[in-house]
């Protein structure tokens, strides 16, 4: 790719008078060596996988195996069907679809990591409500797959996006960030909003602990993924609405490696603080694993 930070991406935009999209299926299919076409016919696939989830979540049961979590999207979704949602038809309806997504995931269903399978319903979410609210096709989806495939790119070569190794900051902070400045673009938002979509919606994701009960990626992953389609949703409008990210995009990418790169290690997926920590999460850790040690005890074999 030719460029490495959201600067150079709206530069060569701008110079090259092409939205972010059209630029990110070309440098794709340069280095994959394939065809636009075939990238296209490609990345269609896999919105359509992430349609399919969507409906699975929303129709079907999601209870996971652990039977922590599952069937909460279709919670929402009737509240919101009878009228009772304060969100709106188009953040209400994405609330829902993030949720159904990621339940999937967590009952073991097909699903497409976006950037991770712990943000997985991030997008999906954002992605399908504005679709059915608009009238987009199909097509044009997978256009604004590739704008949250080149921040995306962006983002993990700058910083990170596993919980692991950032905390949740950098897994559904980033899918909030990609789903925002694509829902920009997707709109009729200039390169230059879309990549201040991605500082809004990433700022407001600073510090956000890695910290699954259990250490499964349900509680609290799952209901992340439902308020990150909020989120994204918020940032885009903010960005349409001409708010501009006063710190740059590129600096609150960095903010994030630096916050990640500082935060303690059970706070990065190790299901060793935060929520998993709490004496509920125990006893959750307990009931589900009753001969594994004390996943708060960072050395359980000491004395």
């Amino acid at each position: 790719m030719r460029f490495d930070t959201l600067q150079k991406l709206t530069q060569l935009c701008r110079e090259e008078g092409k939205p972010i999209h059209r630029l990110v299926i070309e440098e794709q299919s340069q280095e994959s060596g394939r065809s636009a076409e075939s990238e296209l016919k490609k990345m269609l696939a896999y919105y359509r996988i992430m349609k399919e989830a969507v409906s699975r979540g929303l129709t079907q049961d999601t209870l996971s195996h652990s039977g922590l979590t599952g069937n909460d999207a279709k919670r929402v979704r009737n509240l919101h069907d009878t009228g009772l949602g304060l969100l709106g038809p188009v953040a209400g309806r994405a609330l829902a679809s993030a949720l159904a997504v990621s339940e999937v995931n967590a009952s073991m269903g097909r699903i497409v990591a976006t950037p991770t399978a712990g943000s997985c319903g991030v997008i999906p979410g954002v992605f399908v409500s504005a679709q059915e609210h608009f009238g987009w096709t199909d097509e044009w989806m997978t256009h604004g797959l590739f704008t949250a495939a080149g921040l995306g790119y962006i983002i993990a070569n700058r910083s990170f996006v596993s919980g692991a190794e950032g905390g949740c900051q950098a897994e559904i902070g980033s899918a909030v960030a990609m789903a925002a400045g694509a829902l920009t673009e997707l709109r009729g938002g200039t390169p230059e909003q879309s990549v201040h979509a991605v500082g809004l919606a990433l700022k407001n994701s600073l510090g956000l602990v890695c910290d699954p009960v259990g250490g499964l990626v349900e509680v609290p992953c799952i209901v992340r993924n439902g308020f990150g389609a909020v989120s994204a949703i918020t940032a885009s409008d903010m960005a349409l609405a001409g708010v501009r990210s006063v710190i740059p995009s590129d600096e609150v990418i960095d903010a994030m490696l630096e916050v990640g790169s500082d935060m303690s290690e059970k706070y990065r997926e190790t299901a060793r603080g935060g929520l998993a920590a709490t004496p509920t999460g125990k006893r959750i850790m307990k009931e589900l694993f009753p001969d594994s040690d004390d996943p708060s005890d960072p050395d359980p074999d000491s004395e």
